[in-house]
């Protein structure tokens, strides 16, 4: 019986490890934007991001991540200025785009999208995202999006918090993402009242449901062995 615990113990442990040591490397190649403003020079803007618990970084950067990805544009802190468009600024339009790669030995299924932003009147930002399976150039996710403020038919003013589960075509260990948006307050002078701002941009990345399995029956196998010792 004795043996058999330490058989369970060690399969446990093996579990865990191998959930945890099959991490993922995260390369951010591009996290830059571009503000517009009528007959002066366009602005370039780096905008920050944070990987897990790492950052703020600045692209190109590569992280090695053994918990689940997380990656977060920090589009509120870009430099020389926010991804902002109106609201006293003299910017009228503006673009920010990203381009990152997540690989590992752990197929993805999917990931929570997160889009923080707010747009008043004339505002409106435009999204627009793809994932490609690195192995085959497959395209797993092609998706797009747009949030309007009150002088657009059915827009809204307001705070932007949108959060959503999007699902891959199928599982990937490796893929590519690209993500673009659009600020802009549609022709309105500037300054002026209306407003296009993008807070900030989150992806959450969610393994198979059999490595997580893997992890959950390791953990599971922990905690039986500290309450057998009590």
């Amino acid at each position: 019986m004795k043996g058999l615990k330490i058989l369970g113990i060690t399969l446990s442990l093996t579990a865990v490890s191998a959930a945890f040591a099959s991490g993922w490397t995260v390369n951010v190649s591009t996290s830059q934007g571009t503000l517009f403003r009528p007959s002066q020079p366009a602005v370039q803007v780096s905008v920050p991001f944070q990987i897990n618990n790492v950052g703020p970084l600045n692209s190109p950067a590569t992280v090695f991540v053994s918990q689940l990805p997380q990656v977060t544009f920090l589009t509120a802190n870009g430099n020389p200025n926010p991804i902002l468009t109106g609201n006293g600024t003299n910017f009228t339009g503006g673009t920010y785009t990203a381009a990152y790669t997540i690989t590992g030995s752990t197929p993805l299924l999917g990931f929570n999208f997160v889009i923080n932003g707010f747009v008043f009147e004339m505002g409106q930002i435009i999204w627009s995202k793809k994932v490609v399976d690195l192995n085959t150039s497959q395209i797993l996710y092609n998706g797009s999006g747009v949030f309007s403020g009150s002088g657009y038919s059915g827009g809204s003013d307001g705070a932007i918090a949108s959060s959503f589960y999007v699902p891959l075509a199928r599982s990937s260990a490796n893929v590519q993402v690209i993500e673009t948006f659009i600020v802009h307050i549609d022709g309105a002078p500037a300054p002026c009242p209306s407003v296009a701002s993008l807070q900030f941009v989150e992806q959450d990345w969610v393994p198979e449901p059999a490595s997580m399995l893997a992890l959950s029956a390791g953990l599971a196998g922990l905690l039986l062995r500290r309450r057998a010792k009590h």
